[in-house]
């Protein structure tokens, strides 16, 4: 039994359809973050198998989820920093009572 293409996009599938769950069930801001990271992992690893099967001899998949990375480790650190300011000022990081018109 080989891994096939269907294997990986039915990872990908489940880690996205987690992280949406996550993303609209939750209401801590750093949870939120983790869950949209781990949409964005299931987006990886579709492009990866996706790069595998349809161009094996290229790397294509594999550098933009390279990329892809980069920036969701920037945008990560973006997010963990605008959270800090808002939980110095307020005190808590509950995204249902964020109000930016009352800073």
């Amino acid at each position: 039994m080989s891994i096939g293409l269907e294997h990986y996009l039915i990872l990908s599938t489940i880690l996205f359809s987690i992280g949406l769950y996550g993303a609209l069930a939750k209401r801590n801001a750093i949870v939120i973050l983790i869950c949209i990271e781990l949409m964005l992992n299931a987006v990886n690893v579709a492009m990866v198998g996706f790069s595998r099967f349809i161009v094996p001899v290229m790397f294509t998949g594999q550098v933009f989820s390279i990329f892809i990375m980069v920036v969701a480790a920037a945008e990560v650190a973006v997010g963990v920093a605008i959270i800090m300011a808002y939980y110095r000022h307020r005190e808590h990081i509950d995204s249902s009572k964020i109000d930016l018109m009352k800073w």
